[in-house]
């Protein structure tokens, strides 16, 4: 398990099998605000690409709808980019997102819940991979890059005075 901060409402990333990762954390927000940044392109690109990669989320594509599609393509402008991309196998408003990662055959089944705890709410965030290999390809930079992730989704929580 890593807890990045040890402070409460802070990332926690787990293993949970030999092919699945958790990462879970409790916003100071609204389940259906938290929703709207995972399912709106121009908040998503606010947040998703953790700044100390170096490497920008260019462009974002969301249809965020049972059936509907999604694509994320990172890199610099002028320079080779690579993207991620795949379908949303269920949407439910303000509660549960599931979409398919379909750049590659190590694509997993991502998971992704919204729990109203009060006025806060709490995400479980869940990738399912298709073999150890895959997971353990993906845990290291899945690890802290979440945390680094969600601490950039509070910032912009905060920014929207939504946090």
């Amino acid at each position: 398990m890593t807890d990045h901060g040890g402070q409460p409402d802070r990332t926690v990333v787990e293993r949970q099998s030999d092919q699945e990762l958790v990462a879970t954390r409790t916003f100071d927000a609204a389940a259906q605000t938290l929703f709207e940044a995972w399912t709106t392109a121009d908040l998503f690109m606010r947040w998703w690409a953790p700044k100390s990669m170096g490497v920008p989320l260019l462009s974002c594509e969301m249809d965020a709808r049972t059936g509907g599609q999604y694509r994320l393509e990172f890199g610099h402008e002028g320079a080779e980019t690579f993207a991620f991309f795949g379908r949303y196998v269920e949407v439910e408003p303000g509660s549960r997102l599931v979409w398919t990662n379909d750049e590659s055959d190590d694509g997993g089944l991502t998971t992704v819940t919204f729990e109203a705890r009060g006025d806060k709410t709490h995400l479980v965030y869940s990738e399912r991979y298709p073999s150890k290999a895959a997971l353990d390809e993906a845990f290291d930079g899945m690890a802290g890059g979440m945390a680094e992730q969600f601490a950039q989704l509070d910032e912009l929580l905060a920014s929207l005075g939504r946090s």
